[in-house]
């Protein structure tokens, strides 16, 4: 049966949904593949000088002491930098809260974190001045800068990643700069002063994707494994969780790259409650954030323009029977953010079309199955070279067609070499099909998903890679999945895809499917083993857990 289709052909994927071969087998097999960039990091270096001291620094100028458990600078007249670690170390991440007193008057002032560090005068270092966040290399040399306004008196936390020739600045867990430089390799980590007097605390170095949840930190730096791919069988049952769950982070993944994903950080913030404000708000040119307070309902579509976070208030706010619909931006630069989302009938929840940069976070989304399985379209499609999109800690339940990656099978010239996804920490409950269904694109990482009861007939199933899409699916748990993930087989009328699998547990559930081999991961992450998801889900996802 072929979904119905309403409206132009650009604003609906097709789908076709078949009865596939009886007595799909419960019996459980999985394929443990270690590939691209590191699935954990270790805690190479922290301090919270709790102790009262600065034991294992060395200071160049400025004056600098502990006090109050924060390491402090006090002048803003020079440049001061304090360094600590190891010579050696090369892809890492520097992070530290900073809170800038007193910033100079040089134009070379700046206050932040530095990785790589060979010398006083040769390393690359994240700061902040009174209007922006740059990534420097050394103290002149600007290579990356964003608007940002820095307020005396207030604190930040900072994080630089240095990976090969990729340096990535993060604030307050959004990145918002990002350039590409070799001149330096290796060097110890730091912390940089520059005519900025202030205070740092918290300081933690991580070997690239920060600290492991599920390990004690090593003493020493630690590598990716290597090891050539390995078969296992997945337990028969969910392992119990061995660590108490992370608590949710900030922005990670496919909407990080290129440029990353701000929303509307640099605008006003405002609060709508109703329909028809939120409307206005949201087609408002310009960057703004748009607080949602209270459950807002209305018919139709709201076109969300570029540079907008759209953050429910509390709880329990959110919007029903409406389409957000975000589309023909590059970059769209939108964050959609704890808000419960409830059932569209004939349209999408969150439609993303030819847009990119975008997160979809910390929401819950839900409607009633009918009969009519077209009522409900769906979820969070993203089709038409939707790029550089991340779908984080959310919960959709009670759905039939969840999330749609790739318009049709005739759309590769449009959507190949795009459609970079990814899915990490969302509960899908009762979500019958497409979660997601992909066409075309690569790589699209699914990670510490967890999927219950997606067994609604012998058609069911979690994840499908179709038509040449390369798709990673990493650490996810699988309980009373009819089937866990298609690719060889294709799907439907669609032609196979790719998909590389590695620790998932599965629990009644049918097969995870593997076909081929995938691109590597270009950005940093840490991937929880599947023992500790189920845990960190529950606790984690969803509207009001931020």
């Amino acid at each position: 049966m072929q979904a119905a289709q309403h409206g132009p052909a650009r604003r609906r994927g097709t789908g076709t949904r078949i009865a596939l071969v009886a007595g799909v087998t419960a019996a459980v097999t999985a394929l443990v593949f270690t590939i691209g960039s590191a699935a954990s990091a270790a805690t190479l270096f922290s301090d919270d000088f709790a102790d009262g001291n600065a034991n294992g620094w060395s200071t160049s100028g400025g004056s600098w002491s502990v006090s109050s458990g924060a390491y402090a600078q006090s002048g803003s007249s020079s440049s001061a930098k304090s360094l600590a670690g190891s010579t050696s170390w090369g892809t890492a991440t520097v992070s530290a809260t900073v809170r800038p007193t007193t910033f100079g008057s040089a134009s070379s002032r700046g206050i932040g974190v530095a990785a790589r560090v060979q010398s006083t005068s040769n390393f690359y270092a994240l700061v902040l001045t009174p209007n922006s966040v740059q990534i420097r290399k050394g103290a002149g040399t600007t290579l990356a800068s964003a608007s940002f306004s820095a307020a005396t008196g207030t604190s930040y936390t900072l994080s630089l990643s240095a990976t090969g020739g990729s340096l990535v600045g993060s604030v307050n867990g959004v990145q918002l700069v990002s350039t590409s430089d070799s001149s330096y390799g290796t060097g110890r980590a730091g912390l940089v002063a520059n005519y900025v007097a202030g205070s740092f605390d918290n300081v933690l170095v991580t070997d690239a994707a920060g600290p492991s949840p599920t390990t004690a930190p090593p003493t020493s730096p630690s590598t990716s494994p290597t090891t050539s791919p390995t078969p296992s069988t997945p337990p028969t049952s969910t392992p119990p969780p061995t660590t108490t769950p992370p608590p949710p982070g900030g922005i990670v993944g496919w909407a990080t790259q290129a440029g990353g994903t701000t929303g509307g950080a640099s605008g006003p913030t405002v609060t709508v409650s109703s329909w028809a404000d939120l409307r206005t708000q949201a087609q408002t040119a310009g960057a703004r954030t748009i607080l949602v307070n209270g459950m807002l309902s209305g018919s139709g579509t709201i076109e969300v323009t570029a540079n907008k976070t759209i953050r429910g208030v509390g709880a329990s706010s959110g919007i029903s029977a409406t389409t957000l619909n975000i589309e023909d931006m590059q970059p769209a630069n939108v964050i959609i953010q704890n808000l419960n989302i409830r059932g569209v009938p004939g349209g999408d929840a969150i439609q993303i079309e030819n847009a990119t940069h975008i997160w979809i976070d910390h929401n819950t989304l839900s409607s009633t199955i009918e009969s009519d399985v077209d009522f409900y379209d769906g979820m969070i499609d993203i089709t038409h070279a939707g790029d550089y999109i991340t779908v984080s800690w959310n919960i959709v339940r009670d759905h039939w067609k969840t999330s749609l990656v790739g318009h049709s099978d005739g759309n590769a010239g449009e959507d190949e070499g795009h459609l970079r996804i990814t899915y990490h920490h969302n509960w899908f409950d009762r979500t019958f099909e497409r979660s997601p269904r992909v066409r075309f694109g690569e790589t699209v990482h699914v990670y510490n998903n967890y999927y219950t009861n997606v067994n609604n007939n012998a058609a069911s199933y979690a994840i499908a890679s179709t038509m040449d899409a390369g798709v990673l699916v990493e650490g996810n748990v699988f309980e009373n999945v009819q089937q866990a993930c298609w690719s060889a087989s294709g799907y439907a009328d669609s032609d196979p895809g790719r998909l590389v699998a590695r620790d998932n547990s599965l629990t009644s559930s049918g097969p995870c499917e593997v076909n081929g081999t995938v691109a590597p991961i270009p950005y940093g992450y840490t991937a929880q083993p599947s023992g500790a998801v189920k845990a960190s889900v529950t606790a984690g996802a969803g509207a009001g857990r931020i």
